[in-house]
C-alpha cells in the first residue's frame, strides 16, 4: 500500500473513532449519565442508529462539503488527506481535554483552509451557513429553556406535574431511549458526511459506499474515548428522567432540519446548548456560566475550528 494511502486509512479511522467518542457523549451521555441505559447497550444502539442515519439522509451535507464551500475541480487526493488530518488534529485535542467537540466545524474549518491556500471560497455558501449555525443552538436553548420551565423550579404549581411523572417513570424512560436513538440518527445523517464528503470530493470512495464503511467506526470510538462522555453526562449539571428527554429531542429534531437543509450543523453545540439551559434553569445563568468546564467548553468551541484552518492552510502551503 502506497505511503499516502496507508496515511488516509490511519487519519480517516482516527477522525471517525475520536467523532464517534465526541457524538456519543452528545447522545447517550445523558441517558447513560442518568441510568437509562447500560453503556454496552447504548453504544450498540448508537451504531446502528448513526449507520441508518447516515445512509438514510447524510447526501446532503456530503454534498455542501465535497463541492459547496471550495471548487470540487481543486479537491483531489492531497487536498482530501489535508483536510482530514486538519480536522483530526483538532478533533483529538478536544477529546484529550474531555471537552465535546464540534466535528461539523472542524471540519468546515480545514475545508476552508484550503480555500484561502487555493484563493477560491463560496462566499454565497457562508451566507447561509453561518447564521444557521448561530440560531439554531439559540433556538434550542430557548425551547428546552421555555419547555424546562414548566418543571423547574418545583413549585406549587407544577407539583401535578411531578405526579404525573413519579407515576410514569417507566414510560418515560423508554421515551428517553427512543430520544437518544433519534439523537444517533441525527447525527448520522450530518456527522458522518463530515468525513465522507471530503473524500467522495476527491473521487476516493463515493458517498454511499463511504456512509457505509465510516458510520461503524463511530460506534468503535464511543467505546475508546471516555472523557468526553462524562462531560455531557455529569460535569454540567445531573440530568433527571425527563430532563434527559427534552436535551435529546430538541437538539435531534434541530439536527436533522439542519441536515435536510445541506447544513453541517454541530450536533454538541446543539446539545450542549441545550444541556446549558437545564443548568441555567436549576442553578441560575450566573453560575452556569461561571463553572470551569463552561468556560473550557466555550473556549474549545471558539480555538478548535480556527486551529483546523490553520493546520490545513500550512500543510496546503508545504506541500506546494
Amino acid at each position: 500500500m502506497p505511503v499516502k494511502a496507508f496515511l488516509l486509512l490511519v487519519v480517516v479511522v482516527s477522525f471517525a473513532l475520536s467523532a464517534g467518542g465526541a457524538n456519543f457523549a452528545a447522545s447517550f451521555g445523558a441517558a447513560c449519565g442518568s441510568g437509562v441505559v447500560r453503556r454496552k447497550q447504548a453504544i450498540l444502539l448508537f451504531t446502528l442508529f448513526v449507520t441508518l442515519g447516515a445512509v438514510l439522509l447524510g447526501k446532503f451535507v456530503s454534498n455542501t462539503l465535497s463541492e459547496g464551500i471550495i471548487p470540487v475541480e481543486i479537491i483531489n487526493f492531497n487536498v482530501s488527506l489535508i483536510i482530514i488530518i486538519a480536522a483530526t488534529l483538532s478533533l483529538l485535542l478536544a477529546n484529550v481535554l474531555k471537552i465535546p467537540q464540534s466535528t461539523s466545524l472542524i471540519t468546515v474549518g480545514a475545508i476552508v483552509g484550503i480555500g484561502l491556500g487555493f484563493g477560491k471560497i463560496n462566499v454565497r455558501t457562508f451566507l447561509f451557513l453561518i447564521p444557521m449555525w448561530i440560531i439554531l443552538p439559540l433556538v434550542g436553548y430557548g425551547l428546552t429553556l421555555f419547555l424546562g420551565r414548566f418543571f423547574y423550579p418545583p413549585r406549587h404549581g407544577n407539583l401535578r406535574l411531578y405526579e404525573k411523572i413519579a407515576a410514569h417513570e417507566g414510560k418515560l424512560k423508554t421515551f428517553v431511549m427512543v430520544s437518544s436513538c433519534y439523537d444517533a440518527f441525527a447525527i448520522g445523517t450530518n456527522n458522518v458526511a463530515n468525513i465522507v464528503g471530503p473524500l467522495s470530493g476527491g473521487g476516493i470512495v463515493s458517498a454511499g459506499l463511504g456512509f457505509l464503511i465510516v458510520a461503524p467506526l463511530f460506534g468503535i470510538g464511543g467505546i475508546l474515548f471516555k472523557g468526553a462522555f462524562q462531560t455531557a453526562g455529569k460535569d454540567i449539571v445531573p440530568l433527571g428522567v425527563f430532563t434527559t428527554a427534552l436535551t435529546c429531542f430538541i437538539p435531534s429534531t434541530l439536527m436533522i432540519v439542519a441536515s435536510a437543509s445541506g447544513v453541517p450543523q454541530s450536533f454538541v453545540h446543539l446539545k450542549m446548548a441545550s444541556i446549558f439551559a437545564i443548568a441555567s434553569l436549576k442553578d441560575g445563568y450566573g453560575v452556569t456560566i461561571k463553572r470551569q468546564i463552561a468556560k473550557r467548553t466555550l473556549a474549545a468551541w471558539t480555538v478548535s475550528p480556527v486551529l483546523s484552518v490553520m493546520i490545513s492552510f500550512s500543510l496546503l502551503k508545504a506541500i506546494r
